[in-house]
């Protein structure tokens, strides 16, 4: 019976990890370029009490045996890269990644990151770094004297000067892929590093080797969908109700057998 208690309560944990996955999802739908996560699981080990296939007589064996299940763990938290929605701002350093790919940006502690997250603004440098000061790689500055801003779809950055109406090239915006997206490491601030699970970054233009194109005056929203997080976050509490009424029955049995005379 304490079998039952320990299996119950691992139920119990995993639907916890599942409402935290829940949660986090929820409270970032509004946030840009944010990916939802999706929590895993498996079951652990099995005690044998009768092995299948064991001998049970003459010319006969048990086509099932007895097998008990001792719970459930979090095997993992997936990663959705899925496209998000489009947000339209006609902010001229706004920028989306139609498709595929990452913006690699420098950290102040000088590692490169990467994020989705395409709200840049113009620093006072003229460099284009985003809400939290991490500088855009390869540079784009941005003079002073700019009166105008293109960002082309491949990435290439053009600028108009003030009585010159010819546009001058000031930079290339690259961007980075992962042949496993799913491995990246959050650390917060929109920002993922590369992990052993990722593999290793590969730089390129915009619209080429299966990188998406850039979109000017456009972002990224969140890809949460926040039906399916309502309907899942209802799963998970039933679930985790239904658990706790299990480690509840569980000890009313082991209390009628402490009372037996």
């Amino acid at each position: 019976m304490i079998k039952s208690l320990n299996t119950a309560a691992t139920g119990m944990k995993a639907q916890q990890t599942n409402m935290d996955v829940i949660a986090n999802n929820i409270a970032n739908v509004s946030t840009i370029g944010f990916k939802k996560a999706r929590a895993e699981f498996e079951d652990l080990l099995y005690e044998n009490i009768k092995e299948p296939g064991t001998i049970t007589g003459a010319n006969s064996i048990s086509p099932t045996g007895v097998q008990v299940g001792l719970g459930v763990k979090t095997s993992a938290v997936q990663k959705d890269f899925i496209q998000g929605s489009t947000k339209i701002t006609n902010a001229p350093f706004d920028i989306e990644i139609e498709g595929a790919g990452f913006f690699p940006i420098q950290t102040p502690s000088g590692q490169t990151a990467y994020t989705r997250d395409g709200a840049f603004k113009k620093g006072p440098d003229g460099r284009l770094q985003d809400k939290n000061g991490n500088i855009l790689q390869p540079e784009i500055v941005v003079p002073a004297e700019a009166a105008g801003v293109e960002i082309g779809a491949n990435g290439n950055v053009q600028i108009i000067v003030q009585n010159n109406m010819q546009p001058q090239n000031i930079g290339q915006i690259q961007l980075v892929s992962f042949v496993n997206p799913a491995g990246l490491r959050n650390i917060g601030g929109n920002l993922f590093v590369p992990s052993n699970a990722s593999g290793l970054p590969q730089q390129g233009m915009p619209g080429q080797n299966g990188l998406g194109q850039l979109a000017q005056g456009q972002l990224e929203t969140s890809n949460v969908n926040i039906v399916d997080e309502m309907v899942n976050m209802i799963t998970a509490q039933r679930a985790y109700e239904t658990n706790s009424k299990a480690v509840q029955a569980a000890d009313q049995m082991l209390q009628s057998m402490n009372s037996l005379r």
